[in-house]
């Protein structure tokens, strides 16, 4: 057999950047020039802020095999699919704990060092979907969620040094009016 070259080329590397919008904000044009996207993700999409260690995005597919009883599982039907993006947010505000618990009232008085900004959780049945995105630092992959919904636990943890609080989130994607939970987009042949 010749010798077999493993190709080691489309390598990943860094946190990159999550975004957060309200429902109804367009998705990114995904212009692409010199194998990199070169468009600004459009206005009423926001950096949601550092993260302790990135994110995970997770896609689980549910499946149950078909039995016969005369042979091994004949196929595997898919059943369901999840998907989701875990992170801890670091940047602690009254504005990320209210995408935190997805919605809720969030007041303002004063301005500057006066400025006061108060919090209160929406009511039960009350709380809104939003759509949450994210961008490689090398600008070569994206992808995009045009309805989730915060699913996770809040345990804000208080802690005496240098380990900070943060929020620790997990955004469940729903399927949107495309009937699709996720978008990817890649840029450059290498990410093909």
């Amino acid at each position: 057999m010749p010798a077999m070259v493993v190709p080691k080329n489309a390598l990943s590397f860094g946190a990159g950047y999550l975004l957060y919008s309200a429902l109804g904000v367009s998705a990114p044009a995904n212009t692409v020039v010199g194998s990199v996207f070169t468009d600004a993700w459009p206005a009423g999409w926001n950096l949601l802020g550092v993260t302790r260690e990135g994110h995970t995005l997770n896609i689980d597919v549910d499946s149950e095999a078909v039995e016969a009883a005369e042979y091994d599982p004949l196929l595997n039907v898919v059943t369901g699919r999840t998907v989701t993006a875990e992170f801890e947010l670091m940047q602690v505000h009254a504005t990320n704990l209210k995408r935190a618990v997805n919605g809720g009232t969030l007041s303002t008085s004063g301005a500057g060092t006066t400025l006061l900004s108060t919090f209160t959780l929406p009511a039960i049945g009350a709380e809104v979907r939003c759509q949450l995105g994210w961008e490689a630092v090398d600008n070569t992959e994206r992808w995009w969620g045009m309805q989730c919904f915060q699913t996770g636990s809040i345990g804000i943890q208080r802690q005496k040094g240098a380990d900070n609080a943060s929020l620790p989130l997990t955004y469940t994607f729903e399927p949107d009016a495309s009937s699709q939970p996720i978008y990817f987009a890649n840029a450059g042949v290498i990410r093909g």
